[in-house]
């Protein structure tokens, strides 16, 4: 089966449509790829076997193909028979029972690994699979797709490290399409035009469009007041609490408060509270993290002892219990906002990749009650891989900073703020290295400005 034949045949199966699509990044788009579908037509998976064969780069060395799951496995696997290498296959979620393998197959470290991907749109599969390659001691020696759909198809190699090759790019299987009179040349000229605007890049910060009006005034804040630092006042007691805030309340943009571990709380902290919100010019975080069925968590934030919604900009939400929890928490609800808590720094938390995927996909569809991301690396290298992933206009803030420690006894594990900000946080969240400073104000300023970096 020629190129071109193959390209009509994955049209004539549905796996290539055209029409109006919501893709997962909610951009809609003239035309959808669905590559998943050649699994049923086992002459289509030979065939696509054959003319990867045939296409694969005679100068790169390489001892496993690796598929990218899912989509990726099934080619890999016939490609691995034809060509006589060994397969390898990344677990997409932890396993928790038997072996706990991450990765099927037999392989030793610094092995090189072709990757197996059906389409790529924005590469994110791809990195993930090689970042889980190379920490158990693989190297990567490039990826190969069936079809490029991305609009900007230059430079993966410059910003990712390793080659990419394709079996077709989307202009190709357009231009098929169209000469069999496939589509039309409206449709063609619909579809072109669709990726030469998708290919347009933001000209630049001053354009940037924030998820909702709080985040850009905290943003805003950030810029004005000259910090990044956020203090997390978790402390017991109301006058051990407003103490430490009056040292440090210049030398910050946000504060993350825990109402909920106060021992003598009464209303009047609130109304004190607030008063010092006006007078040093930060905005309150209150650290819920909302967890419960829509109607629960309601009650919890517009209702109670605390009256959170009340007072409180903003708050912590986990997805767990699905994105029907913001329609509780926000419904009727006006100029308040969440940060939804995607990568956590305590050790050996059960958050997956695919659990902080769905919680960034989530943030961005709910952008009018959703500011960011509260997220954690052990890096400023993983810091940035995350950051790259967060949608434009939402801020990622990052716990577990600390200047002069590395961890704790209870599993929380620590980074310095310079990794984190170089990562690419746009705010870091620091607790016991103020809290428990003997000089509170110092501790704070120290912080702001390595914030700044």
């Amino acid at each position: 089966m020629t190129k071109t034949e193959f390209i009509k045949e994955l049209h004539r199966i549905g796996a290539i449509k055209f029409g109006s699509f919501v893709l997962k990044s909610g951009i809609t788009s003239p035309f959808y790829l669905n590559l998943r579908l050649i699994v049923s037509h086992p002459q289509l998976l030979k065939s696509i076997s054959s003319l990867i064969t045939q296409s694969l780069p005679l100068n790169i060395s390489y001892d496993h193909l690796v598929g990218v799951p899912y989509a990726g496995i099934p080619i890999a696997s016939c490609l691995a028979v034809d060509i006589n290498k060994p397969l390898l296959i990344p677990r997409k979620e932890e396993k928790a029972y038997g072996s706990k393998d991450a990765i099927i197959g037999e392989f030793a470290a610094g092995e090189k690994c072709l990757i197996i991907e059906d389409i790529i749109t924005s590469g994110e599969s791809i990195l993930e699979t090689a970042d889980n390659l190379k920490n158990h001691g693989l190297k990567i020696a490039g990826a190969f797709v069936v079809i490029d759909r991305r609009a900007d198809q230059d430079n993966f190699e410059s910003r990712n490290g390793f080659p990419l090759f394709a079996l077709f790019n989307i202009e190709e299987v357009v231009s098929v399409l169209f000469e069999d009179s496939l589509i039309s040349k409206a449709q063609k000229e619909e579809i072109n035009e669709f990726l030469k605007s998708s290919a347009i890049p933001a000209s630049n910060e001053d354009t940037l469009q924030f998820s909702n009006t709080l985040t850009e005034k905290l943003s805003t804040l950030m810029g004005s007041k000259q910090t990044r630092l956020v203090l997390s006042l978790d402390v017991e007691d109301s006058n051990t609490f407003f103490d430490i805030l009056e040292k440090t309340g210049n030398e910050i943009a946000l504060l993350k408060t825990h109402i909920d571990i106060l021992k003598d709380f009464e209303p009047s902290f609130i109304t004190r509270l607030q008063e010092m919100s006006q007078k040093y010019n930060f905005l309150i975080f209150e650290d819920r993290k909302f967890a419960d069925i829509g109607n629960t968590v309601r009650h919890q934030y517009q209702g109670g002892v605390y009256n959170i919604s009340d007072w409180a900009e903003f708050v912590t939400v986990h997805m767990i219990a699905g994105e029907h929890i913001l329609n509780g928490l926000f419904d009727n609800i006006q100029n308040r906002s969440s940060f939804l808590l995607a990568k956590m720094s305590a050790k050996n938390n059960l958050i997956s990749e695919n659990y902080t995927r769905k919680v960034l996909e989530i943030g961005k569809k709910y952008s009018s009650v959703v500011s960011g991301f509260i997220g954690h690396g052990a890096n400023a290298e993983e810091i940035a891989k995350l950051k790259k992933k967060i949608p434009k206009g939402f801020l990622l803030l990052m716990p577990g900073v600390q200047i002069d420690s590395k961890g704790d006894s209870l599993g929380q594990t620590y980074l310095s703020p310079e990794s984190a900000i170089k990562g690419g946080a746009d705010a870091i969240i620091v607790g016991r290295g103020i809290t428990h400073s003997s000089n509170p104000l110092e501790a704070a300023k120290r912080y702001r400005e390595a914030s700044l970096i």
